[in-house]
């Protein structure tokens, strides 16, 4: 079994450690390259010094601060576990994961701090998952949002992933948000005969619905929007096609 993995690096090479760890190869195709804001130390000293804690939701969010500030001293709130294993490991020691989306991340916040203690920072990106600003500023916390990245999406499929979409070399695909869904449909709406023989793999309903208008073999959704639970459902693929 092959698998296609279209999330940005260096996530995506992670990933294939872990897939082949369960005896899983890959092909890695980012559709999105991650480019920091060369301004971010500048952004993060206005308005880092009185917060109480810092807000990631993606683990770039993560690496965009790591780049822009070596502060690590503030308490850290991750949307799931593999965005607080990114603030962990780039020295953040007081770290709470979500464990799940946007709206578990807000209702964690609301429950472990007030607003009286201060503003929060939320390291984020051009583009945003969920409305994690509304959720806190309706619980009455001042959100200030750090913008220190944008995702650029990649204009066509490489050579080597178009010609193992032709030679029927994928079995699945994995697709972690509705817009990497929506560039990959948008790339491979010439190659649709092709989706025929490949389960999609999604992170969430809103991602299996962007991937709709391609011909899949199938559709497989995640139980919960994290990776373990994407992989879990992977595997769970794998296993009703062998049965089958």
């Amino acid at each position: 079994m092959k698998v296609l993995i279209t999330r940005a690096e260096p996530d995506a090479a992670r990933l294939a450690r872990d897939l082949a760890a369960h005896g899983i190869d890959s092909i890695i195709e980012p559709l999105m390259s991650i480019r920091f804001d060369p301004e971010g130390a500048h952004i993060i000293d206005t308005i880092l010094a009185d917060a109480q804690a810092v807000l990631f939701t993606s683990a770039n969010g993560v690496r965009a601060f790591a780049e822009a500030t070596a502060h690590r001293d503030s308490k850290a709130f991750a949307v799931g576990d593999a965005t607080a294993r990114a603030a962990r490991k780039v020295g953040f020691v007081n770290v709470e994961s979500a464990g799940g989306n946007v709206d578990d991340l807000a209702a964690l916040i609301i429950a472990r701090l007030k607003p009286s203690h201060g503003p929060l920072l939320h390291a984020a990106g051009t583009i945003t998952a969920g409305d994690l600003f509304g959720l806190l500023r309706a619980a009455g916390f001042a959100v200030r949002r750090a913008v220190l990245y944008e995702t650029v999406p990649t204009e066509k499929l490489s050579d080597a992933a178009r010609e193992a979409l032709q030679q029927s070399a994928i079995d699945a695909a994995l697709f972690f948000s509705p817009r990497n869904a929506r560039q990959f449909v948008a790339l491979a709406a010439s190659m649709k005969p092709a989706c025929t023989r490949i389960t999609a793999i999604a992170l969430s309903p809103a991602v299996a619905q962007e991937l709709s208008p391609l011909p899949w073999h199938r559709i497989a959704v995640a139980a919960a929007p994290n990776e373990a639970a994407l992989i879990a459902a992977l595997e769970q693929s794998f296993a009703t096609e062998r049965s089958s």
